[in-house]
């Protein structure tokens, strides 16, 4: 699947000595985990668990693509 992801949230430098570079998660997933952290805090989200997750990237998407007009 090739859906836009916005790059790395957190990335973390090329060590000194050469080590690799940490990517850490892509600023969708981050979107997405604050968007889900928002309906589990609302406390009135009445979904399924999987629908919460497709709602939640839903959301990151939408987030993406208003972040790159």
């Amino acid at each position: 699947m090739s859906k836009e992801t916005g790059g790395t949230a957190f990335p973390v430098p090329r060590h000194p000595n050469g080590g690799p570079v940490e990517n850490g998660m892509t600023l969708r997933d981050y979107f997405a985990a604050k968007a889900m952290a928002a309906m589990v805090t609302a406390n009135n989200y009445s979904g399924t668990t999987s629908e919460m997750v497709r709602n939640s990237y839903y959301i990151a998407d939408v987030m993406l693509k208003e972040r790159n007009k």
